[in-house]
């Protein structure tokens, strides 16, 4: 069950309008590494967990991952303005202009619409903790992007608290991954003696005597 809470997660501001900024920012909205695809991968992946502690750590995530696409939502909206005029946006997208008047819409920066294909589930959890760690960094690295075009300073304050809670989700994330890397895909592969070699192949090489450089494994133990 859910429910709408009528306030934001965090309090969302902008100095001035800025078309060209909030076509920029709808990659955060639909874009591959977006809130909605956060939201929707971890609620997906979280129906067969059968650890309870973990399964409820991925549904309030992803609960908390839709609060974040309402805050990114009411920033593009705020940074759109109030009139129609694609002339400020001279490059990304300008469906809001001329299509969505002026509404956020589930589509990137550059006016590809969200699709189902950005969300990873594999029904294994340590395959799917760690595509979701690599999520969040992803996500972060895109705010860390936009938060460097934006000299906004309120739009900065709502980027950085964004990209603050991506490192939390990251943290929270890899300790669930610590407590079952030993289940799963992980106990049941890579565990002979091949999954603990490495086969050097550049010529020469770091690794070894310029004189004894044949791609011959080494061990890492």
């Amino acid at each position: 069950m859910f429910k709408h809470e009528k306030q934001l997660f965090h309090p969302v501001e902008i100095e001035q309008p800025n078309p060209q900024y909030a076509a920029l920012l709808q990659e955060q909205l639909g874009g591959a590494n977006g809130e909605l695809k956060a939201a929707l991968q971890y609620m997906s992946q979280s129906f067969r967990i059968k650890d309870p502690e973990i399964k409820d750590l991925f549904l309030d995530i992803a609960a908390e991952e839709l609060s974040h696409l309402e805050m990114v939502s009411q920033t593009i909206n705020l940074l759109n303005g109030h009139d129609v005029d694609a002339a400020q946006v001279p490059a990304g997208e300008i469906q809001s202009h001329v299509l969505l008047g002026l509404n956020p819409g589930l589509i990137n920066a550059s006016g590809y619409s969200w699709t189902g294909d950005y969300v990873t589930v594999t029904g294994d959890l340590c395959a799917d903790l760690l595509s979701n760690i690599a999520s969040e960094q992803r996500a972060k690295v895109v705010y860390e992007y936009l938060y460097r075009q934006i000299s906004d300073k309120k739009v900065r304050e709502t980027i950085d608290f964004l990209l603050n809670r991506e490192e939390a989700h990251n943290a929270m994330f890899r300790e669930a991954f610590n407590k079952v890397q030993d289940t799963g895909s992980n106990r049941d592969f890579g565990t002979t003696k091949a999954a603990k070699m490495y086969f050097s192949m550049s010529n020469p090489s770091p690794q070894s005597d310029l004189q004894n450089v044949k791609s011959k494994p080494v061990s890492f133990q």
